[in-house]
């Protein structure tokens, strides 16, 4: 079992820039790939970032993000980082971080996430 609690979530203004944390519970976190997902007011959930497992993790991102967000882990820490730089108005959601189980792929896929946190939002003002 992990549990997920995100944090850092808020207001800021277009430009700006906010990190997100994931902290686990659980004593097998650097076994599972992670992942950022958010959801707009009206749309569905989409898949931001990820970084699979293991100290060399591979990351992912959404075309819409690239360049301007970093996912990064702490296995130490149990901890899994979104770092969101030059915010736009449209990156405004209800930030998720969710784990998959090692092997699961693609990690864009929501549905390979066994675990979720409940969410956090961030509101980007133009």
């Amino acid at each position: 079992q992990v549990q997920l609690v995100e944090s850092g979530g808020g207001l800021v203004q277009a430009g700006g820039s906010l990190r997100l944390s994931c902290a686990a519970s659980g004593r097998t976190f650097s076994s599972y790939n992670m992942g950022w997902f958010r959801q707009a007011p009206g749309k569905e959930r989409e898949f931001v970032a990820a970084i699979s497992w293991g100290a060399g993790g591979g990351t992912y991102y959404a075309d819409s993000v690239k360049g301007r967000f970093t996912i990064s882990r702490n296995n130490g820490k149990k901890t899994v980082y979104l770092q969101m730089n030059s915010l736009k108005p449209e990156d405004t959601a209800v930030y998720y971080c969710a784990a998959a189980a090692a092997g699961s792929w693609p990690l864009g896929n929501e549905r390979h996430y066994d675990y979720w946190g409940q969410g956090t939002q961030v509101t980007v003002s133009s």
